[in-house]
């Protein structure tokens, strides 16, 4: 420790200007009706996603289990939704292990909304309203398909194209280490080492239908060109992922079996199992609207907002110093 690690690493003014955001944000919706909430940081369930590490703690009731710091609130916010809450937005605090660099800190703030009748695409445009008036943007944003993205910079169908066809590419392409992985895996390499860089530098631009097994909790559809596709979505700007959205699954039996899905390959990947989160399944079974959801990175925000390069610079104390 120094002298100064006491110290924020935002600057006062940051913070201020930080605030400023974070009230505009209320105020966008207060002005549209979606009523503000709040779910519980600490929970009993969590993400099954293998590749998501999850921070976890002791019962805080003092029983067995374990109680997991969340990813998201997506969860308690569906129970909500089912629950008859209309739309609904929660600014939080959500946390990932081990993810530290220069847009990344283990707890982070995001901002996630749900909107009950509103496909993924009306969703892209309430947040081009919203984020287009932070960023001050007054050119439309592009809006892209997963399949066009990866034409345009790798001049490939990633939907048809083969794992060892991606894997040569990969290996001829950039400095890669992987000795074998799955398709997905070939496509997210080259998605974040060589297009994610070059995304939304003039103008912040949309990805949509992301090929169906990257759909996690969203819907999927057959495309004009007859191929199942996620109804997903993620939005790029100055080549930085600041919001990732869904035309949401509500069909129970088909998340449960997304869920074991997801667990199956825990297991072979040896890392460990998380229960399932059962209340979220008993209100989809319930009754979860039709809707559209989004997480949208709040520090990302601020960061684009100030021109801040490194995120530690737009938060007070982030993790190597709290």
């Amino acid at each position: 420790m120094t002298n100064s690690d006491w110290q924020p690493t935002a600057s006062i003014t940051v913070l201020r200007e930080r605030a400023n955001v974070i009230a505009c944000i209320r105020s966008f919706f207060s002005q549209h009706a979606v009523l503000e909430v709040e779910t519980p940081l600490l929970a009993r369930h969590s993400v099954t996603d293998p590749y998501m590490e999850i921070l976890k703690g002791d019962n805080p009731l003092g029983k067995s289990g374990a109680f997991y710091l969340q990813t998201s609130p997506e969860y308690a916010m569906k129970r909500l939704l089912a629950a008859g809450s209309g739309p609904i937005f929660e600014i939080t605090k959500a946390f990932r292990k081990g993810e530290q660099g220069s847009r990344h800190n283990p707890e982070f703030t995001l901002l996630e909304w749900y909107r009950p009748g509103f496909n993924h695409f009306q969703l892209m445009t309430e947040i081009e309203s919203l984020v287009g008036g932070l960023l001050s943007c007054d050119r439309p944003f592009l809006r892209m398909s997963y399949g066009e993205m990866f034409q345009q910079f790798l001049n490939i169908n990633p939907h048809t194209i083969s794992c060892d066809e991606l894997s040569a590419l990969a290996r001829n392409t950039i400095d890669v280490q992987m000795q074998s992985a799955q398709k997905d895996d070939w496509l997210n390499i080259l998605l974040t080492e060589i297009i994610e860089p070059q995304l939304g530098i003039d103008v912040p631009v949309f990805i949509y239908d992301y090929p169906a097994s990257q759909s996690a909790l969203a819907k999927t559809v057959i495309n004009d060109e007859g191929i199942l596709v996620a109804q997903r979505f993620e939005l790029y700007v100055h080549g930085i992922e600041l919001a990732n959205g869904y035309f949401e699954l509500t069909d129970a039996g088909e998340q449960e079996k997304r869920f074991q899905g997801e667990q199956s390959m825990r297991l072979a990947l040896g890392v460990e199992q998380i229960e399932v989160d059962i209340y979220l399944l008993a209100a989809m079974n319930e009754g979860l609207p039709s809707c559209a959801g989004v997480a949208l990175g709040v520090d990302r925000l601020v960061m684009l907002a100030l021109q801040i390069k490194n995120i530690a610079d737009v938060m007070a104390f982030p993790s190597d110093r709290a």
